[in-house]
């Protein structure tokens, strides 16, 4: 029986690979590039958070990562249809993606012993470097420089998880009310054009 932090990491796995190879094929990579750019999307966030609390990273005891990142690429190949060439499929995915990444990062962090103010940092690392790493590697400005509520999403999913710890709430809710707090905060800022200003320089 898989436990519902180990469904989010898979889920999100899947759908930030899609998110990455969705962009990759926008811009043309063959099969290889693009599998490159959804596996690093998928595990760039991981990585980092891994390295960061001292423990191996998770896609090198598990391949399975680089396998369910392998089935996005052919979920994209076979509605390629549908998936390329609707514009909001990229942004759906990356929500999903985001949401359940930052439920992930912070189980695992309090899992290691580390305070709360680390494990939401943890998170919002979990959820957005991947993408970070996937506009770099296709050539775009990341979406977490941008004026987007992308990051403090992850830092939004990061309070809802702490509020919902302090709670009768069961781990499996608290972890899917975070994620789906991060997704609706995207959905929300997105549809109503809300948005960080912006640091301006010199007129």
């Amino acid at each position: 029986m898989i436990d519902f932090i180990t469904f989010c990491d898979y889920a999100g796995t899947f759908a930030f690979a899609i998110s990455g190879i969705r962009l990759a094929s926008a811009k043309q990579f063959d099969w290889f590039g693009a599998y490159v750019v959804g596996v690093v999307t998928a595990v760039g966030g991981g990585t980092l958070r891994d390295i960061l609390l001292n423990a191996t990273p998770f896609w090198m005891i598990q391949p399975s990562y680089l396998i369910v990142s392998a089935l996005a690429l052919l979920f994209v190949i076979i509605f390629r249809k549908y998936v390329i060439r609707l514009n909001n499929t990229f942004f759906i995915f990356d929500a999903i993606g985001l949401g359940l990444f930052v439920a992930v990062g912070i189980a695992k962090t309090l899992e290691f012993g580390f305070p709360m103010w680390v494990a939401i940092v943890m998170g919002t690392i979990t959820g957005s470097f991947g993408g970070m790493l996937r506009d770099i590697l296709i050539n775009e400005e990341p979406l977490i420089f941008r004026k987007d509520i992308y990051a403090l999403a992850c830092v939004f999913g990061g309070m809802i998880y702490y509020i919902c710890m302090n709670t009768p709430l069961s781990p499996a809710m608290t972890q899917f009310l975070a994620a789906a707090s991060v997704f609706l905060a995207r959905v929300i800022a997105v549809k109503y054009h809300i948005s960080v200003p912006v640091l301006k320089g010199e007129e």
